[in-house]
C-alpha cells in the first residue's frame, strides 16, 4: 500500500504542474490557435485601408458606404445559407438562378397580377423553400452528388426565369416593396445633418455586443475554460465597438441605417446562434467533418442535408426579393454569377472545401472582402476583366491557406 502511495506521489511530482483554471493563454499562443478567426478580419481592415488610401477617401464616404452595403446585402444573405451547405459537405450552384427566378416571379405577381407585396413576398419565400426541398431530396435521399443536382437546377431556373419574363424586363415594383432594399430606418429626432436614431441604435448594438463578450468570457473562466488574454480581449472589444460606432455615425450622417442592414444583422445573429448554440448546428458540423461517424452516432445525416438545402432555398428567395427591390425591376439576367461570389465569400471566410469547418462571421467577412474589392476596383477604374482575375487569385490564395493549415495540423 505504501509502495503504491510512493509511486503515485512520484508520478504527480514528475507531471507538469497544471495551470490554475481560468488562467489566460499567452497572447502569441492564442493568436496562433485563432489565426483563421482573426486573419480574415485583419485582411478586411487592411483591404479597406488600402482602397481608402488609393481612392483618396472615397471608399469610406457615407454615400459610398451605404451603396457598399446595399450592393452586397444579397450576397451576405445567401452566404449564410451557403455556409451551412458547405459545412454539411455539399455545394449549391443554383443560388444565382434561383435568386433571379424568384425576382421574376415577384415581378409577375406584383406588376402583372397586381398582388400586394406582402402575400407575394410570402409566396416567393415559400417557393424558394420548395425549390430547396426538391434539390435537397435528390441530394440527401437519392444520393445524387449536390454538384450535379444544383448544376441542373442552375440551368432549369435560369430557363424558367426567362420564360416567366418572356425575355423582357418587368417593373417597376410597388413603392412599399422597394423599401425592403432602398428604404432606411425612420428618424425619431430632428437633428440637422444627422439621423440620430440610427446613431443611437449603432451605439446600443456596440454596447450590447461588448457586454455579451464580457459575459461570455466570464462564463468560460467560471467553468475553468481557457479564455483569450485579458489585455487582448479589452483591446479587441474596444476597437470593434469604436469601429461599429464610427460606421454608424457615417451612415447616420447620410440617410441612416438601411432597412436591409437590419435584416442582415438579424439573420447573422440568428445563424450564429444556430451554428454555435443549438444541437442541429453542432450536428451539421459533425456530419461535415465525418458523415459515417456522425451516422453511427445516431445523427440522421440525410435529414440534416435536406434541411440545409431548404434553408438555402429560402435565403436565395429572400436575396432575390432584395435584389429585385434594389433594381426596381426583374430582368432575365438577374442573378448571373451570384453563385460564384457567394461560394467565394464562404471559402475566403474560412470555410473548408471538405466540409465541417466554417463560421458565420467568417462568411460575412468573406462577402465584404469581395464587396470592398469590387467597389474599390470600380472606383479606381480597373476593368471587369482584371477584376475577375484578381478575385480568382484571392479565392485561390484563401483555399491554399486552408490546405496549408490542414497539412500543418
Amino acid at each position: 500500500m505504501s509502495q503504491m502511495t510512493t509511486s503515485s506521489t512520484a508520478t504527480l511530482a514528475s507531471a507538469p504542474a497544471e495551470t490554475p483554471a481560468g488562467n489566460d493563454k499567452p497572447l502569441l499562443e492564442h493568436l496562433k490557435h485563432n489565426f483563421r478567426e482573426y486573419g480574415m478580419l485583419i485582411t478586411l481592415v487592411a483591404i479597406m485601408g488600402f482602397f481608402q488610401y488609393m481612392t483618396d477617401g472615397t471608399l469610406m464616404q457615407p454615400l459610398n458606404l451605404t451603396n457598399l452595403l446595399l450592393q452586397n446585402s444579397y450576397i451576405v444573405i445567401m452566404a449564410l445559407g451557403m455556409l451551412l451547405v458547405i459545412v454539411a459537405g455539399h455545394i449549391d450552384l443554383s443560388v444565382g438562378s434561383v435568386c433571379g427566378f424568384i425576382g421574376a416571379l415577384a415581378a409577375v405577381l406584383m406588376v402583372e397580377y397586381h398582388w400586394h407585396f406582402l402575400p407575394a413576398s410570402l409566396v416567393c419565400l415559400l417557393c424558394g423553400g420548395i425549390i430547396g426541398a426538391l434539390q435537397g431530396w435528390f441530394v440527401a435521399f437519392s444520393r445524387i452528388p449536390s454538384f450535379i443536382v444544383t448544376l441542373a437546377g442552375m440551368l432549369v431556373f435560369k430557363g424558367l426565369a426567362l420564360a416567366l419574363l418572356a425575355g423582357q424586363s418587368v417593373g417597376p415594383f410597388p413603392a412599399g416593396f422597394q423599401m425592403l432594399s432602398s428604404g432606411f430606418l425612420p428618424d425619431l429626432f430632428s437633428v440637422e445633418g444627422l439621423k440620430l436614431t440610427s446613431l443611437l441604435l449603432g451605439v446600443a448594438v456596440a454596447v450590447a455586443l461588448a457586454v455579451a463578450g464580457v459575459r461570455a468570457r466570464a462564463n468560460r473562466l467560471r467553468h475553468g475554460v481557457q479564455a483569450e488574454p485579458l489585455a487582448f480581449f479589452v483591446a479587441r472589444t474596444a476597437v470593434f465597438a469604436a469601429l461599429l460606432v464610427y460606421f454608424s455615425y457615417l451612415l447616420a450622417s447620410y440617410k441612416g441605417l438601411p432597412n436591409v442592414l437590419v435584416v442582415m444583422a438579424l439573420l447573422i445573429v440568428l445563424f450564429d446562434f444556430v451554428t454555435s448554440r443549438t444541437t442541429i448546428g453542432r450536428r451539421i458540423y459533425a456530419m461535415g467533418g465525418n458523415e459515417k461517424a456522425a451516422k453511427l452516432s445516431g445523427i440522421k445525416t440525410e435529414r440534416l442535408s435536406f434541411y440545409a438545402f431548404i434553408n438555402m432555398g429560402v435565403l436565395a428567395a429572400l436575396a432575390g426579393l432584395v435584389f429585385a427591390a434594389r433594381l426596381n425591376t426583374a430582368t432575365p439576367k438577374a442573378g448571373l454569377g451570384f453563385e460564384l461570389d457567394v461560394i467565394a465569400a464562404c471559402f475566403i471566410g474560412g470555410a473548408s472545401a471538405s466540409g465541417g469547418v466554417g463560421k458565420v462571421m467568417g462568411a460575412v467577412i468573406g462577402a465584404f472582402v469581395m464587396g470592398v474589392m469590387n467597389n474599390g476596383m470600380s472606383i479606381l477604374g480597373i476593368g471587369i476583366d482584371y477584376q475577375q482575375v484578381i478575385k480568382g487569385v484571392v479565392l485561390l490564395a484563401a483555399v491554399l491557406v486552408d490546405v496549408y493549415n490542414k497539412n500543418k495540423a
